[in-house]
């Protein structure tokens, strides 16, 4: 009931914006990041996107300075949990169980192995909706 307590009342103000010139290289980067990633999925023929990379770019080219936004934690991140759902599927198959299982056992191994990005945290459930096969690794 105390956690309750901490959650900010309607009257308390936003959190300060970020500067005009951020906020327009943060929407520039992320959509020269995404079209870079899908149009080289188109020539390659491999899909290189997906749904937490929106989110990963609003914390690279918005707050670089976080330390989700480092390459190790993006980069390790989007790895330990995306393996982490196709080892997970390859087991157990796709159940609402196993997607928990998932999401769980991945959040646990980015702590462990100390590269937490907290988009990576839904990979292990687009692997297990898409059904994703090994070479989405």
């Amino acid at each position: 009931m105390d956690d309750l307590k901490k959650w900010p009342s309607p009257t308390e103000s936003c959190p300060a914006r970020l500067p005009l010139r951020t906020i327009a290289l943060a929407g520039t980067g992320a959509g020269l990041a995404t079209a870079a990633f899908a149009f080289s999925g188109d020539w390659l023929h491999l899909p290189l996107i997906l749904g937490s990379f929106g989110a990963s770019c609003l914390l690279v080219f918005a707050y670089p300075q976080s330390p989700f936004a480092q390459p190790r934690n993006v980069i390790g991140g989007h790895f330990v949990a995306s393996l982490t759902g196709l080892v997970l599927m390859a087991l157990f198959g796709v159940h609402a169980w196993s997607m928990a299982l998932a999401v769980a056992t991945a959040v646990a191994l980015m702590l462990l192995l100390r590269v937490p990005h907290p988009p990576a945290g839904s990979n292990p459930l687009i692997v297990m909706m898409l059904q994703a096969g090994w070479s989405f690794l």
